[in-house]
């Protein structure tokens, strides 16, 4: 293809990415005043990666190991750099491009964009469907949560798409090129769940193109095809080698790996051995009624808790029982309109009117046998997203589909069927566009979709009652609040009826709404098919109706009252009077207990930010620190030892006020002991049960696979021995011993040696570490005085640097590579 670059060719692109960029920043305005997205997901990494942050600062090293949460933890998903990975540097670079996170908007749309040119739709409609794909409401609620990642992930998997298209398509080395990049920053991205479920799909796609590529006899091109998309595969992997080797051994261990309790000693989901939980993997999963808030927003009253009007039934009841007219406004700006049976929910996942129409219109009109894919691997997110709603399937895939229970919150996989609606959408606007389907043939298929879709909307409007109860199984008690608030009972039910009113109307408003917008939208197309409408009226007409559908319902959730200055997020990480107070302790190693955070102390990392705490916030914490807390401590009999083995130097409680204390733990047992004896014991069952019956702090509780290691000692011989922490930094401790005799000394530090990454030398000798107490590190230490060092050395960091080189090299050459067989306008398939 020559003159590949010329300014002709790529002006209409250049354009559009400027376009893309306006809309982007002009959608969070408050950026260019310098405001920044207070999100708490977002805040709460950041007290994760605290601890890492300030010692590369420091240092200008990284430290793949962080005290700052769970009593520590491999810092893998916490905070890292991969300086030989390329497409980290480029993912990054792309990060900066705007300010967050109109970035992440402008990457949406990009991608999509690339997606669409594969397709063949043209500048204009691949910009409708970037705009589509970017701004579904999915994008802009994860965005207010702080989901960072995972909106990243979904926002170049359009990217990934084109290549493998592209691949089968035309050429399969621009193809594997295009594939390798995106695949690459997909992986950047760091959402192995998001990045999993678009790869059941893609692999799908590959199926069947491979099949009808071997019906056509053209196996010889097929093998080239999946050849450049093996190397495409394999170099973007191999570019993120360290940050997946260090995720895959990591993950293990965490509460997506195999337990060792036996069914009987486990708390939860006893007959599950391996992976999460099944409750706890399916406890947000949408009801079959929610599916409709993907076209009428509010059919399930939108987030949690939201707003209502002064003409709401809920103000009109409150005001009418005597309540002033301020006082019943500040009561419904905040109440429980949500009525499904998700936990939480941030709002729904509206994919927009218009995109509901198109993709119908689609289904009916686009030949492409990308349709057909594209439907079949909805309907499979879609399944995948009900949950337990859709039991008998998905109980089956959790069970025995490879890797599916190593995720939670399967609802986010709507996100990718969002993304294949707006695809059929684009086919279906190309094929009249380019007039695959004439005006005549078009009619039937035009009638029939646009009463689908218009007449879902108004029977919802007109009749929603028939089908939705509008009814919250929190009800009760928002009824109970309000009788106890009044002292009448009859007011708490009148408050539940008003409120169950207006739900229904909300419905109503939106169906109507999208009535609007599906009529408009059908109106364009039919005209533009009659040939009435000039294709840049119709375009652009179109491209704002779009914009207008989407920001309306987006604006709903992340608006500019989202965006705080820079001053105020600051404000959230200062430290408390109890912060304060801990933190004047000049040990560099205790631990922190905080229950006076909202959530609890394993649903907040605030007192991460400023501590080594032994809560936190996180979905991958070590399972067998989870199973220890579930089963010493969050039970009837709390067993305080295991705070106090854990070296929990202050607890952080809460006064009558609600203000944060700081309370010191003298019981705490320090940085190391020596144990007077120690007790082996047969299996995990035996040690986690034994953690209540012996005295920790003089003896330990050790697995039989450890005692081998421990043949001939006599502990406890010496009661003078002492040992002491004397060089603290996250992946390096180092100790001093003094003992008269052999001891086997216990320390406060969590035990994980998936691949012996804790390197343990006594005087710069190797020695054995060794498992104590179920979760802690434990060393046998000889008589007389000895400089103890751990250091945490993960052969997946020092071995995976070289390989993101390598793979790096790879890739731009791949580039390269096409981008000359491009310009000397040579075919390869």
């Amino acid at each position: 293809m020559k003159n590949l670059f010329s300014w002709q060719r790529l002006w209409p692109h250049l354009v559009a990415v400027i376009g893309f960029m306006i809309l982007s920043v002009a959608y969070v305005s408050p950026v260019l005043q310098g405001k920044k997205l207070s999100a708490t997901d977002e805040i709460q990494a950041k007290g994760a990666a605290r601890e890492v942050l300030d010692y590369n600062k420091k240092t200008g090293e990284w430290s793949w190991w962080t005290n700052s949460m769970f009593g520590g933890m491999p810092s893998y998903l916490v905070a890292a750099d991969y300086p030989t990975s390329i497409p980290t540097k480029i993912g990054q670079g792309v990060n900066k491009l705007l300010p967050a996170p109109a970035n992440y908007f402008l990457i949406g749309m990009v991608s999509a964009y690339v997606l669409f040119l594969v397709l063949g739709a043209g500048g204009w409609l691949a910009a409708i469907g970037a705009v589509a794909f970017s701004f579904s409401c999915f994008n802009a609620i994860n965005l207010e949560a702080g989901h960072i990642s995972q909106v990243i992930a979904i926002m170049y998997a359009p990217g990934v798409l084109a290549g493998v298209i592209l691949t089968f398509r035309r050429n399969w080395l621009a193809g594997a090129a295009v594939t390798a990049l995106f695949l690459s920053l997909e992986l950047y991205a760091n959402h192995v769940q998001i990045t999993y479920y678009l790869g059941i799909g893609i692999v799908i796609l590959v199926m069947m193109e491979s099949v009808t590529m071997i019906k056509k006899g053209l196996t010889k091109n097929l093998v080239m095809v999946l050849g450049g998309l093996a190397l495409a595969a394999v170099v973007a992997v191999g570019t993120h080698t360290t940050r997946l080797w260090n995720a895959y051994d990591y993950t293990k261990e965490t509460i997506r790996g195999k337990s060792e309790l036996s069914p009987s000693a486990k708390k939860a989901d006893p007959k599950k051995g391996d992976g999460l939980d099944k409750e706890y993997a399916f406890t947000y999963s949408y009801g079959v009624g929610e599916l409709l808030t993907l076209v009428i927003p509010n059919a399930y009253g939108g987030a949690s808790y939201g707003p209502l009007s002064n003409t709401s039934e809920t103000y009109k009841t409150l005001t009418g029982r005597g309540v002033d007219a301020a006082t019943a406004q500040n009561i419904v700006q905040q109440l429980p309109l949500y009525w499904g049976d998700q936990p939480i929910m941030g709002g729904p996942n509206y994919i927009g009117a218009i995109v509901f129409f198109l993709f119908v219109l689609g289904l009916f009109i686009v030949k492409s046998p990308l349709k057909y894919w594209a439907a079949g691997v909805i309907v499979l997110y879609v399944i995948w997203a009900l949950g337990s709603s859709f039991a008998a399937i998905n109980y089956l895939f959790f069970d025995y589909f490879p890797m599916f229970n190593k995720f939670r919150a399967m609802t986010m996989v709507i996100s990718l069927a969002q993304l294949l609606m707006v695809l059929v959408g684009v086919l279906a606007l190309a094929a009249i566009a380019q007039k695959k389907i004439t005006a005549n043939e078009l009619q039937k298929p035009f009638l029939i979709s646009t009463a689908i879709t218009a007449g879902l909307m108004l029977i919802m409007a007109l009749l929603p009652g028939v089908f939705l109860g509008f009814k919250g199984v929190n009800d009760p008690q928002l009824g109970q609040q309000f009788s106890q608030m009044a002292q009448d009972q009859a007011f708490g039910q009148q408050i539940v009826n008003s409120v169950v009113q207006d739900r229904e109307g909300l419905m109503k408003g939106d169906a109507i709404r999208g009535l609007i917008f599906i009529a408009l939208a059908a109106g364009l197309v039919w005209f533009f098919a009659q040939n009435k409408l000039k294709s840049v009226v119709f375009y652009s007409v179109l491209l704002l109706l779009v914009i207008f559908d989407l920001f309306g319902i987006d604006k709903r959730y992340l608006n500019n009252e989202d965006f705080v200055s820079a001053y105020v997020v600051q404000g959230v990480t200062t430290p408390s009077p109890a912060d304060e107070q801990i933190l004047r302790d000049t040990d560099p190693d205790y631990k922190v207990y905080d229950v006076a955070s909202q959530g609890g102390p394993f649903n907040s990392a605030q007192a991460s930010y400023f501590h080594k705490s032994l809560g936190g916030y996180h979905a991958a914490k070590m399972r067998r620190y989870q199973e220890l807390f579930e089963n010493q401590f969050f039970t009837e009999k709390p067993n305080m030892e295991v705070l106090n083995m854990l070296n929990a130097k202050y607890f952080i409680t809460p006064d009558e006020q609600g203000n944060k204390v700081a309370q010191p733990n003298p019981q705490a047992y320090g940085h190391a002991w020596f144990v007077k004896s120690y007790k082996v014991v047969p299996n995990a069952d035996a040690e986690m049960a034994a953690l209540r019956t012996v005295n920790l702090r003089t003896e330990a509780v050790i697995d039989q696979r450890f005692a081998a290691k421990l043949e001939g000692l006599k502990a406890g011989t010496d009661s003078t021995a002492k040992i002491s922490l004397i060089s603290y930094k996250p992946d390096e401790l180092i100790y001093e011993s003094n003992s008269g005799s052999e001891g086997l000394a216990v320390f406060s530090e969590i035990y994980y040696n998936v691949r012996d990454e804790w390197k343990v030398t006594i005087d710069d000798k190797p020695a054995d570490l060794l498992r104590a107490n179920y979760v802690l590190r434990a060393l046998r230490i000889p008589a007389g005085k000895h400089t103890i060092k751990f250091r945490f050395e993960p052969v997946s960091v020092s071995a995976g640097k070289m390989i993101d080189l390598v793979s790096s090299l790879l890739l731009v050459g791949l580039i390269a590579g096409a981008i000359f067989v491009e310009s000397k306008g040579k075919k390869n398939v």
